[in-house]
């Protein structure tokens, strides 16, 4: 369920790039299961973890063009969890972007992550833009917390 917005967002390949990904991540350093292929143990991403990435991959636009791999990045996000049970873990999201947003997520240099809780609709306010526009992705993302929810980001 996407919900409807009264604030216009600035479009995926524009300068900051705004996603939002409806669902609730898993954890990357939780969300591994020992399996056994072809006889050789293996450990994977767990079933929360592949429905989560199947999520995202239906969701999330591609940058054209990518951030390049000269690029260094900052990432601004608040993830909302339906309850205050995980842990918070941005990783996943990370990796995930990669290819939709840039090339690797090596990229980023600066992140910062805040939690949320929203029993209703979970969800990644995702901000992302050179290292150089740090103060424009944490404004951003304060602006669109604010116009959602009524709420600080709880970044300062």
């Amino acid at each position: 369920m996407i919900l409807e917005r009264d604030m216009k967002r600035k479009p995926i390949d524009k300068d900051p790039c705004c996603v939002t990904i409806v669902g609730e991540p898993a954890s990357k350093a939780n969300s591994r299961r020992l399996v056994t292929v072809k006889g050789r143990a293996m450990f994977i991403k767990s079933k929360k973890a592949l429905n989560y990435k199947r999520a995202f991959e239906l969701q999330c636009p591609v940058r054209e063009p990518l951030y390049e791999k000269g690029q260094d990045l900052v990432v601004a996000m608040k993830i909302y969890y339906k309850t205050r049970r995980p842990d918070l873990d941005e990783s996943l999201i990370l990796d995930l972007l990669e290819g939709f947003v840039y090339e690797n997520d090596r990229q980023v240099k600066l992140k910062y992550i805040s939690w949320g809780l929203d029993k209703v609709n979970p969800r990644t306010e995702i901000v992302i833009s050179t290292i150089d526009n740090k103060e424009l992705v944490i404004n951003t993302l304060l602006e669109i917390v604010e116009k959602e929810t009524g709420e600080d980001a709880g970044i300062e």
